[in-house]
């Protein structure tokens, strides 16, 4: 999708402080944090949104489920909790339109967010 910007991440057209990479995800710092550690996890591929990804079989939502344990292993919050949150859709702020996991820790957080 040649106007996603995920999609150009993935590709390495546009500049992004990534933390790791497999062949078929990246794991990258969010821009805006709302935590000490706040990672993004997306597919290399584009699906619009969490149905898409769940859709697409072959482990790939596993993966990408792994690799959001892996940024928080990586990032030292694993052991003292960590959030993992897939917003879908606009009344639930997803702002890009490519699937995406919110690794968040590093603080206690409050449930509800807000």
């Amino acid at each position: 999708m040649t106007d996603c910007l995920f999609c150009s991440i993935a590709t390495g057209e546009t500049a992004a402080a990534r933390v790791l990479e497999s062949p078929r995800t990246i794991a990258f710092r969010d821009i805006s944090p709302q935590a000490p550690t706040h990672v993004l996890v997306i597919p290399k591929d584009h699906y619009p949104d969490l149905a898409a990804l769940a859709g697409a079989g072959a482990g790939l939502l596993d993966e990408v489920a792994a690799q959001a344990h892996r940024v928080a292993v990586a990032a030292g919050v694993d052991g003292t909790g960590y959030r993992v949150i897939f917003n879908t859709g606009p009344q639930a702020g997803q702002t890009v339109q490519h699937v995406h996991a919110h690794v968040l820790g590093g603080r206690a957080m409050a449930w509800p967010p807000g």
